[in-house]
């Protein structure tokens, strides 16, 4: 029988991590962490899934779609509207790199720590 896993956590590395849950918390809806701090800071969404920051001295932003400090990781959000959701996005602090290879696709965006994440339709 084939190894099950759930997928628990995912925990994004950054300079800010107050900040990043911030900015997700109003991205996604899910509800901050009680225990969040100014080192590690988490969301929580109702069925556990749950978002991590943690604070790295020295973190470099990852340079997407230049290598030189490689994405590491990316999310991929479902959307209804990619012009809607991204303008929304942009006014809370997200970035647009100027490199799209979505088209009408997906929209690649940046988190304000660097992060680059897609927004796709449902």
């Amino acid at each position: 029988m084939p190894l099950r896993m759930r997928l628990t956590a995912i925990t994004l590395d950054c300079a800010d991590p107050q900040a990043l849950a911030d900015f997700y918390a109003r991205a996604t809806g899910f509800e901050p962490h009680p225990r969040s701090d100014t080192e590690f800071a988490g969301l929580t969404r109702e069925d556990g899934l749950f978002l991590g920051f943690q604070r790295v001295e020295g973190y470099r932003p990852p340079r997407w779609p230049d290598g030189s400090a490689p994405q590491q990781s990316h999310l991929d959000f479902a959307v209804d509207d990619l012009d809607e959701a991204e303008a929304e996005l942009l006014e809370m602090g997200a970035g647009k790199p100027d490199h799209q290879p979505g088209g009408a696709r997906w929209r690649v965006l940046t988190d304000p720590a660097g992060h680059p994440f897609c927004l796709t339709l449902h």
